[in-house]
């Protein structure tokens, strides 16, 4: 039970961090669009992240060294697009969706970028497979408690941030509270490209 709360507060600190996933959910949370799919992908695919991590993924993710410039500069390539879209929503009233109805996102449309932000992002691999799946050997046959802990951890956040995004829903009654958002998603986006470039 102890690797299992280990691994619960490892995880949560891992992602808890305000990133383009994060930042995606959030924004399909306030819109009310697509949400259970958006949340079960990011939980699914960090499950299957951590999974890969304490099988030991993570060593052979080290052994090809060449694969993480790869999909650092695709990451970074994507992030900006992402931004350039963000940065035109929050610069263009008539774009903005202040409410659930009318004309919004595909579910393809939303599966496709919560999937490309979550497999594309570099970082994700660096912090579930190789350090989640490095600290999951240090709990010997309680890795599987570990990793699940961890499941369990990405599971609640995006369960929590998605649903609960509609808390603040009254805040973005207001078009120019979507601008801020945006804004904020736009700069995050390109902090995380320029980064991944320099990094």
């Amino acid at each position: 039970m102890l690797a299992a709360l280990a691994g619960l507060g490892l995880g949560l600190s891992l992602i808890v961090a305000i990133g383009a996933q994060n930042a995606f959910v959030l924004r399909q949370g306030l819109r009310g669009e697509h949400l259970l799919p958006v949340v079960v992908v990011c939980a699914l695919s960090d499950a299957l992240l951590i999974g890969a991590g304490v099988l030991g993924a993570g060593v052979l993710l080290e052994r090809l060294s060449w694969l993480l410039p790869v999909f650092r500069v695709g990451g970074a390539a994507f992030l900006l697009a992402y931004a350039v879209v963000a940065a035109r929503r929050a610069l263009r009233p008539g774009a903005l969706q202040t409410q659930a109805q009318g004309p919004g996102t595909s579910l393809v449309a939303a599966l496709t970028t919560v999937l490309a932000l979550t497999w594309l992002n570099p970082h994700v691999y660096l912090d579930t497979v190789v350090l989640l799946g490095s600290i999951a050997q240090t709990h010997g046959e309680q890795r599987g408690w570990f990793a699940a802990g961890a499941m369990l951890g990405s599971l609640l956040w995006f369960t929590g941030l998605g649903y609960g995004a509609r808390l603040l829903r009254p805040l973005f009654a207001r078009p120019a509270a979507w601008r801020v958002l945006d804004a904020g998603i736009a700069v995050v986006m390109v902090a995380i490209a320029v980064s991944l470039l320099l990094g």
